[in-house]
Parts: C-alpha cells; structure tokens; sequence
C-alpha cells in the first residue's frame, strides 16, 4: 500500500480532486501555505493500492498546470535603497510524495 501526499495550487485542487474521485480513489484535502510565495496550496493525501499508483499520479499530472506570473520584489542597491522589480515566475503543477504504508486501519 502507498501513501501519496500531492501539494497542488489551489486554483487546480478541484480538478484534480474530481479526476480522482471519479476513478475511486479517496482523497483527504488539508489547506497548506506555501514557503515561497505564500501562496494558497492544498496538500492531498491519497491512500491507495501499489497497482493504482500510476492511475493517480496520471491524473494528478495531467489536472495540475503549470503556469507564469509575476511576482514583484524589493532589490537594495548600493547605498541601502530599495527599488522595485518584477520577475515573472513559473508556479502550479504539483509536487507529490510517496511513501510505503506499513499498516493501514479504518474504524
């Protein structure tokens, strides 16, 4: 048994929560904040069979999106001014986790 732990961005949880609910596989959702951006992430834990493996992380793949956006930051220069700058960035996508599960109850 497999214990997934997929980080998504938020504006992709909901299609990537469909994708695997539609395919039978339980999902528990957690809110969680991302350390760069401070961004809005969910983390999904997904417990799941070691022949579903692939079949979860095809869906999470092909929901989860990367995509560009700016983020602005503050560069001191010589003399301890600070002047403003935008740098676009690439966010989204996921980042999974997976891990053996030893045992596994429900009650």
């Amino acid at each position: 048994m497999k214990l997934i732990f997929a980080i998504v961005q938020d504006e992709d949880t909901n299609k990537v929560m469909n994708g695997l609910n539609k395919r039978g596989f339980m999902v528990t959702k957690l809110s969680s904040t991302g350390g760069f951006l401070k961004a809005g992430n969910t983390t999904l834990m997904i417990g799941l069979e070691d022949e579903r493996l692939n079949d979860a992380l095809s869906i999470i793949e092909s929901k989860s999106k990367s995509r560009q956006t700016k983020i602005s930051t503050d560069n001191t220069i010589a003399g301890g001014a600070a002047m403003p700058m935008t740098a676009e960035i690439t966010v989204g996508g996921a980042t999974v986790f997976i891990t053996n599960v030893e045992d596994y109850r429900k009650f």
